[in-house]
């Protein structure tokens, strides 16, 4: 079977250092090499993208337990007197719903027209927060974050210290707790999208792969021994391509793919994520939000599912009778389902029919609500 190609591949847009800046490598770096990783440039870094086989890691995921180097993510500790108030302006969502320690939070970082600077995750930290924001867009961020919290009480501390871990999959819980017994009730008594501080490392009930696991962070001389620890309790490594599958079938969106500074979230299936209430709190990009609702959302983001031949692609045509195109935003064939899947952006009157332009062919489609696969079982009809 071949391996679905992925928009992490080595030639893609995503995949691009500064020119003349060799990438560089995470902490585990040697690790990946020792596991017999084939290694590409990532959005500046050396990074995993199989270990062998794709499909494997994939599969393992679904029915086992496997993990990703997740240490090229930016960390930053966010503290100062300021640190909730210029939160609740500069994020879509609002940190005033954090009510417990560790608890998570999903946001777009937003520009003043309405559209995606990043998606992130914020934790509630004891003396602050904890934010987690992409890889490919570190620079751009730290720059939005630093001119916004100008003239706050606001500290940013960017925690190039850690490496970070994603250990996904129905027995991804059991097999660090095995590692990490000392810790195991802790563990267990995390709710998802909560995490833990256990001295310097912090343990998060998150993930990006439509599975049950952890992202944990680590200090960075410590990674590699407990890579090394969780390969012995039968944790498989794997990469970013099979990462990138799983979150397809998850229906999770990939940011320069899915969304980006030309879309808003209403249109990017993270309408849900907007902390509309109170109306009193003035973030960056509610007033454009605000306007484009009231003009009525003109695109909406959507499953596609092709059951016969073929492979679904991102930048595919979507024609959608009497209500014009659209456009495929990330697709490939599902390890899970064994057909192709994708995720499109579409004229928001488009009902349960479409069809894709597959090398001239308009070819039919069904239209499904996302995700197309939760905790290893299809979810759609």
């Amino acid at each position: 079977m071949t391996a679905p190609r992925t928009p992490l591949q080595p030639d893609s847009s995503t995949s691009s250092a500064t020119v003349g800046v060799p990438p560089r490598g995470t902490p585990l770096y040697q690790s990946h090499l020792d596991a017999g990783a084939k290694i590409v440039d990532f959005a500046g870094w050396s990074m995993p993208i199989h270990y062998g086989s794709q499909l494997k890691e994939h599969e393992i995921v679904r029915a086992d337990a496997g993990m990703f180097d997740v240490s090229h993510m930016v960390v930053l500790d966010i503290t100062g007197g300021d640190a909730k108030s210029w939160l609740q302006g500069i994020l879509a969502n609002d940190v005033a719903k954090l009510g417990y320690m560790g608890k998570a939070l999903y946001s777009g970082l937003l520009t003043p027209e309405g559209t995606v600077i990043d998606d992130l995750i914020v934790y509630l930290a004891e003396d602050g927060y904890r934010m987690v924001v992409n890889a490919g867009t570190r620079e751009k961020d730290l720059a939005w974050l630093r001119k916004t919290s100008e003239g706050r009480e606001v500290i940013l501390t960017v925690r190039d210290d850690l490496a970070m871990l994603a250990v996904q999959g129905p027995n991804a819980i059991d097999k660090v707790c095995s590692v990490k017994p000392q810790w195991a009730d802790a563990i267990r008594a995390l709710k998802v999208f909560q995490g833990v501080a256990m001295g310097e490392w912090f343990v998060a009930r998150t993930g990006y792969t439509g599975e049950d696991g952890l992202e944990i962070m680590i200090p960075a001389a410590e990674a590699p021994a407990f890579f090394s620890q969780l390969i012995a309790a039968g944790v498989a490594p794997c990469g970013l391509g099979a990462r990138d599958t799983l979150r397809l079938e998850a229906g999770m969106n990939l940011y320069g793919h899915d969304m980006d500074e030309t879309i808003s979230p209403l249109q990017a299936g993270m309408g849900w994520t907007i902390a509309w209430e109170p109306a009193s709190r003035d973030f960056i990009g509610r007033a454009a939000l605000e306007a484009e609702k009231a003009a009525g959302v003109a695109m909406k983001q959507v499953g596609l599912v092709l059951e016969g031949r073929g492979v679904l692609r991102e930048g595919m045509r979507v024609v959608v009778a009497g209500a014009g195109e659209g456009v495929i935003t990330s697709g490939t064939f599902s390890p899970t389902l064994k057909h192709s899947i994708a995720i499109a952006r579409v004229p928001a009157a488009t009902g349960s029919t479409a069809e894709v332009d597959l090398r001239g062919t308009l070819t039919p489609v069904r239209v499904v609500k996302l995700p197309f696969v939760r905790l290893g079982k299809k979810v759609f009809d």
